[in-house]
């Protein structure tokens, strides 16, 4: 039977090519979703400023942490640790830009129709704080590689939502759409877990970290949700503009037009 692992591990090829082809794997999920939603006609380049920076910026991170783990496949470690500096920067703007872009969009009324608009003004600052929190834990344990790899891992499943958002069908999940892009994300450190176990026996405590913080994230949000809290946070977000008219526990009506011409996935 498998045991939670209490030393740390002898670092293999093996390990090496585990996290690089996750890492490729979590890129070809967004990649394929937003092209996708492109290709049938869901999305356009017509956005304001602040989502092309943000998608700049987000599509930078998954680039990073893709090229962080080819360094260190192809023994460039020098390099990696130079670079892991930039990823410390970069997870801030991450954080300011993705709460930015999520206000914009309930104060204009266009959250996805298969969203609660109160649950989205949650979820996504939700997830970007706990994907923050394990990659700044990773970067503090960054002498532990065991723990560094694996917390860095979790993070990054953290923002597979949008990638599986548009590959999913979100309209027919409703009303756990956002739930559903959750527990997609949760493969990618379940398939850690089951790694480990092959590979020692045991599991590594990390995994349960990274769970927990995905589990954390789906609790906390519907919690608030349908708490006062969440209600007044609303009021006061959306206050003076056309989400305010919008109500917050009230999925919005489809928009018009052929289903390929609908938006499927939230930021």
């Amino acid at each position: 039977m498998a045991t939670i692992a209490d030393t740390a591990p002898r670092i293999t090829p093996r390990d090496h090519r585990f996290f690089l082809t996750g890492a490729i794997a979590m890129a070809v999920v967004i990649a394929a979703g937003f092209s996708v939603q492109l290709a049938m006609g869901r999305s356009t380049f017509a956005a304001p400023p602040l989502v092309h920076a943000h998608a700049i910026v987000f599509m930078g991170w998954v680039a990073l942490y893709t090229v962080q783990n080819v360094l260190v496949t192809t023994g460039r470690t020098a390099l990696h640790r130079r670079l892991g500096w930039l990823a410390a920067v970069w997870v801030l703007v991450m954080l300011a830009l993705g709460c930015m872009v999520t206000v914009a969009m309930v104060r204009r009324g266009q959250v996805p129709f298969f969203f609660r608009p109160l649950q989205f003004l949650i979820f996504d600052p939700v997830t970007l704080f706990a994907f923050a929190g394990l990659t700044v834990a990773a970067i503090l344990l960054r002498r532990r590689t065991d723990w560094h790899r694996r917390l860095h891992f979790c993070a990054m499943s953290l923002l597979l939502g949008p990638g599986f958002g548009r590959l999913l069908p979100m309209p027919l999940l409703q009303p756990w759409a956002w739930e559903a892009t959750l527990a997609a994300s949760a493969i990618f450190p379940l398939f850690g877990v089951a790694w480990d176990r092959r590979r020692s026996g045991k599991i590594h405590p990390a995994w349960a970290w990274g769970l927990g913080a995905m589990a954390g994230c789906l609790l906390l949000t519907e919690l608030t949700t349908v708490s006062p809290v969440g209600a007044a946070l609303y009021r006061q977000v959306t206050a003076g503009s056309p989400g305010a008219a919008v109500a917050p526990l009230d999925f919005p009506a489809p928009p018009p037009g052929p289903p390929a011409a609908r938006p499927t996935t939230s930021t």
